[in-house]
C-alpha cells in the first residue's frame, strides 16, 4: 500500500470535484437568486483542500495497484459526501446540522434520493440545481469521468474503474482502452440525459425543471425540485415520459453504448439479464394491477393502471419518485415494492439494488441444484444465455447475498436500537443500502423526523449500497493490508 500515491490522487480528484461547483453558481447568477457566493465559497474550499492534499505528495509517480484503487474509491466517496456538503452548509437559510447536510449530500451523490429537505418548492433555484447534479454526476460514477481524464493527471485508471464499477461482469471493457471505455459510456450517458431533457420539456415541463429531472431520471436518483415529487405536474405524459426513461436507464450501459456501435436492436434482445429485468417488471406491474383492481382503491381503472404502472418501474428501477403516497396502498403492496427495490435494474447501470444479474444467477444455481438432486452424478453448468458461467463469477454472487443479508440485518438493528419500530427500521435500510430514497412508516415522507445516529447508519447504508458493498469491506479486511 503506498498510501502518497493516494494521497496525490485523492488531492488532484478533490480540486477536479470543485469544478462543479461552476454549474449551480451559474444558475444562481441566471436566476439572480443571491447564492453564488455560497458556491464560489465552496469551490475555493474544496480547490484549496485538494491542493493542500495533493502538494506534498506532488511528486509520486508510482503506478496504481489494485489495493491502492480500492482504497481512492472508498476514501473518494466519503470525502467527496464531506465537501460535497459545503454548499449546503453555507445556505444559511436552510438551517441544517452538519448531519443533514452530509446525509443530503451523500444521499445525492449515491443516487438515493432519500431527504431531509422540506420545501422545496421554495428554495432557491441554484440549491435545487445542485442536489440534481450531485445524483447525475454520482449516477455512472464520477470516477468513472475521472477515469477518462486520469492519462492527464498521469496516472493509470483500470483499478479504479475495476474497484468502481458495480457487478460480477464488471471486468469486460468496450473498447481496447479503459479511457475509452469510460468516455464511451459518458457520451452515452449524456446523451441520453440530453434526450430525457427535451421529451421533459415538450411533455409541458419549464426548461429549468427539465434538465434537473432528466438529472435524476437518467442517473436513477429521485431527487425532485418539488415536494410533491413528479406528482406537482399532475401529469400523464410527464409520468409516461419518466418511466421511459426510468426503463432505460436501468438496462447496462454497455448494451446501449454497443447498439448505438453497431445500429442494431438485436444488442439488446440477445441479452438474458435484461429479458429477465423487463419480465419481473411486467409481473410486478400485473401484481400490482390486479391487486389496485380488485381492492377499488382507485375509483377510475385509468388511475389505478397509471399511478400502479409509474409507481412499479420507479421503486423496482430504485429511482423514488413519487406521483401518489404508495406506503398507503392496500394489504402487502407497498412491502412488495419495497422488495422489489432489492432486484434492482441491471449491473452496469445506474440503478440499485442487488443487481438483475445476481438473482438470475441465484436462481438458475438453484434450480441446478434441484435436478443434481435426480441426477447427483451430471455436470450441470449454471449459463446465462448460451454461455457457461465460472464457477468464480456463482461463487461471488453466493457471497456477495451473503454479506448482504449479513449487512441488513445488522443496519436494521441498528436502527432499532435507536427506537425506530422494525418496520420503519426495515423500510429505511431498505431505502438507502438499495439506493431507493423513499421507505415506509417514519422514513415515508423523508429521514428529516429520524435521529442522527440513524442519519450516520444510514449514511453508511447509502455508501456500502453505491460501492456494492465489498468495495468498502475489504478495507477492514487484515489481508487488505498486509503487504
Amino acid at each position: 500500500m503506498r498510501l502518497r500515491v493516494v494521497q496525490r490522487l485523492l488531492g488532484l480528484l478533490l480540486a477536479l470535484f470543485s469544478t462543479t461547483m461552476l454549474p449551480p453558481l451559474i444558475v444562481s447568477l441566471i436566476f439572480a437568486d443571491a447564492e453564488w457566493r455560497v458556491f464560489a465559497e465552496s469551490l475555493v474550499i474544496i480547490l484549496v483542500s485538494g491542493l493542500v492534499l495533493w502538494w506534498p505528495a506532488r511528486n509520486e509517480r508510482d503506478d496504481l495497484r489494485l489495493r491502492d484503487g480500492f482504497l481512492v474509491v472508498a476514501l473518494f466517496w466519503i470525502v467527496l459526501g464531506v465537501f460535497g456538503a459545503a454548499p449546503l452548509l453555507l445556505e444559511e437559510s436552510l438551517g441544517l446540522t452538519v448531519t443533514d447536510a452530509v446525509f443530503e449530500s451523500i444521499s445525492g451523490l449515491t443516487t438515493t434520493g432519500a431527504t431531509v429537505l422540506v420545501g422545496l418548492d421554495t428554495l432557491p433555484p441554484s440549491i435545487l440545481f445542485y442536489r440534481q447534479q450531485l445524483q447525475w454526476f454520482g449516477g455512472l460514477g464520477i470516477i468513472v469521468l475521472a477515469v477518462a481524464v486520469l492519462p492527464m493527471l498521469g496516472v493509470g485508471g483500470m483499478q479504479l474503474y475495476r474497484a468502481e464499477t458495480p457487478g460480477p461482469m464488471k471486468d469486460s471493457k468496450l473498447t481496447p482502452k479503459i479511457t475509452q471505455t469510460a468516455k464511451a459510456l459518458w457520451y452515452v450517458y449524456l446523451g441520453i440525459t440530453v434526450v430525457c431533457a427535451l421529451a421533459y420539456w415538450l411533455a409541458g415541463m419549464t426548461l429549468f425543471d427539465a434538465i434537473c429531472h432528466s438529472f435524476s431520471t437518467v442517473a436513477i436518483g429521485g431527487f425532485s425540485t418539488h415536494d410533491a415529487s413528479l406528482g406537482y405536474f399532475d401529469s400523464v405524459l410527464i409520468e409516461a415520459v419518466a418511466t421511459v426513461f426510468m426503463l432505460i436507464a436501468g438496462i447496462n450501459f454497455a448494451l446501449h453504448f454497443l447498439s448505438w456501435q453497431s445500429r442494431d436492436l438485436k444488442v439488446y434482445f440477445g441479452d438474458p439479464e435484461l429479458r429477465a429485468y423487463l419480465k419481473i417488471l411486467a409481473g410486478l406491474c400485473i401484481v400490482v394491477l390486479v391487486y389496485l383492481w380488485w381492492s377499488g382503491y382507485y375509483a377510475s381503472p385509468f388511475d389505478a393502471v397509471t399511478y400502479g404502472i409509474f409507481q412499479v418501474v420507479s421503486v423496482a428501477t430504485t429511482t423514488g419518485f413519487t406521483t401518489t403516497p404508495f406506503d398507503t396502498w392496500p394489504g402487502s403492496l407497498p412491502t412488495l415494492l419495497i422488495f422489489s427495490s432489492f432486484v434492482g435494474g441491471c449491473a452496469g447501470s445506474t440503478a440499485g439494488g442487488m443487481k438483475v444479474v445476481r438473482w438470475l444467477l441465484l436462481y438458475r444455481q438453484g434450480v441446478r441444484e434441484i435436478r443434481r438432486l435426480v441426477h447427483p452424478s451430471a455436470e450441470i453448468p449454471v449459463k446465462l444465455g448460451d454461455k457457461a458461467v465460472s464457477a468464480r463469477v456463482v461463487d461471488s454472487v453466493w457471497g456477495f447475498f451473503a454479506i448482504y443479508v449479513v449487512v441488513l440485518a445488522t443496519l436494521i438493528l441498528i436502527l432499532m436500537a435507536t427506537g425506530m419500530d422494525s418496520a420503519s427500521a426495515f423500510a429505511a435500510v431498505a431505502a438507502t443500502l438499495n439506493n431507493l430514497g423513499p421507505g415506509l412508516g417514519e422514513v415515508a415522507s423523508g429521514f428529516s423526523s429520524v435521529s442522527d445516529v440513524a442519519k450516520w447508519a444510514s449514511i453508511c447504508a447509502m455508501l456500502l449500497g453505491r460501492l456494492e458493498i465489498f468495495t468498502i469491506l475489504v478495507l477492514f479486511t487484515p489481508t487488505f493490508w498486509q503487504r
